[in-house]
């Protein structure tokens, strides 16, 4: 069974399945995150969808050089949650299914590509209270035990 967290499912709503990938990225005591500045500025794991025909650990790498301009090395999965949100981007309500993995950030390669998005540094300690979402901070907190 996957955790469900943040908002309950409204059984008068249809979601539609948006599967995901994301990581803890770990280096120097600090977590790399991004900040996203739109639709709702917001700090969050790196990561996001899945294209058709990607695996989870290609959508990984290619996520967070989009949002970060970072390379990674993955080390294993994590877990895994699942959140119903509105998603104002797509104009749906999305089931998201994320997939975490704890990863560590090896070689910056420029600034991020993705419009929007600042690769920031924060201690695990400050992210896990500022991280939009409850799945990210459930996963940094984790990790802090």
């Amino acid at each position: 069974m996957i955790r469900r967290v943040g908002e309950p499912v409204n059984p008068n709503r249809q979601y539609t399945l948006r599967r995901g990938a994301y990581a803890v990225l770990a280096r120097d005591g600090a977590l790399l995150l991004t900040h996203q500045a739109a639709p709702t500025p917001e700090i969050q794991l790196p990561g996001g969808g899945i294209d058709p025909g990607e695996s989870p650990l290609q959508a990984l790498h290619r996520e967070v050089r989009e949002e970060t301009g970072w390379r990674i090395r993955v080390h294993r999965r994590l877990g895994a949650f699942r959140r119903f949100t509105y998603m104002p981007e797509y104009d749906l309500w999305a089931e998201k299914l994320c997939l975490v993995y704890l990863a560590r950030p090896v070689r910056h390669l420029g600034p991020p590509q993705e419009a929007g998005h600042t690769a920031i540094w924060m201690s695990p300690e400050v992210a896990a209270t500022q991280l939009a979402n409850d799945g990210d901070r459930l996963f940094v907190t984790r990790l802090l035990r």
